[in-house]
């Protein structure tokens, strides 16, 4: 078993920046990915970004590319995401969630990869 909680949403201006932290607990040692999705009121779960635990290989959304970075740090088993130049049509609750065995980065990129998910942390931002 994985627990993960996340930690780090707020409310917002548009323009603004967050980081989001993700900390990961139990049986890590066999995480393969780590990743994050948001979902929006009365929307379907999206992926955000995700990052291969070893190898450090990042996945973006294309709606987030050039303004969010997830990273990793492995000491803490804990993946951060800062969100930059954040916009209204980003407000959601945001999830991370963890892949325990290998598997390409295009299936990483899909909700139903992955093994263990946290409770969320909302994010808001007006404009």
């Amino acid at each position: 078993q994985v627990q993960l909680v996340e930690s780090g949403g707020g409310l917002v201006q548009a323009g603004d920046s967050l980081k989001l932290s993700c900390t990961a607990s139990g049986r890590t040692s066999t995480t393969y990915a780590v990743g994050w999705f948001r979902q929006a009121p009365e929307k379907a779960r999206e992926f955000v970004a995700t990052i291969a635990w070893g190898s450090g290989d990042r996945y973006y959304a294309d709606s987030v590319k050039d303004r969010f970075t997830i990273s990793r740090r492995n000491a803490k088993s804990t993946v951060y995401l800062q969100m930059n130049s954040l916009k209204p049509e980003d407000t959601a609750v945001y999830f991370c969630a963890v892949r325990q065995r290998y598997e390409s980065g295009a299936v990483l990129m899909r909700k139903e990869a992955y093994d263990y998910w946290g409770q969320g942390t909302q994010v808001t931002v007006s404009s």
